[in-house]
């Protein structure tokens, strides 16, 4: 995979710098047989997350709703179907899909599989506090 590491955070702790991260041409590289997580967004600061996901050939995320965040989905190979309240939509390499909060929402591979790629506000971190009472 490609990825321009010589860009992080600018000079001398300086602005940050925009930079390439990765090339979704070699991710499909890593063949059918590759799933889940394939690449994931890590850099310290950012005020988003981002993922390339890969669903093996027939497989599926069952229908759920996402309450808080909206979703930006990028379609970045193979084929399936996005799942919603009103029916299956077909999804294709190319196919950019949003992805509202408190939308239900579900995906299922084609024949060849699905990857894309999904962009959000990142989330805060859980934090552990006393249990009421305590």
């Amino acid at each position: 995979m490609t990825v321009d590491d010589s860009l992080s955070p600018g000079p001398a702790g300086g602005a940050p710098v925009p930079r390439v991260l990765c090339d979704t041409g070699d991710l499909r590289e890593l063949g059918s047989s590759a799933t889940g997580a394939l690449w994931r967004l890590a850099e310290p600061g950012r005020q988003l997350d981002a993922n390339v996901i890969r669903i093996p050939p027939g497989r599926r995320v069952e229908p759920h709703t996402e309450p808080d965040l909206d979703v930006l989905l990028l379609v970045v190979a193979g084929e399936g179907d996005l799942v919603t309240m009103e029916g299956a939509r077909p999804l294709r390499t190319g196919s950019l899909t949003w992805l509202p909060h408190g939308s239900t929402r579900g995906l299922v591979a084609g024949s060849a599989g699905l990857s894309y790629l999904t962009v959000h506000r990142r989330r805060p971190g859980l934090s552990i506090r006393r249990a009421a009472g305590r």
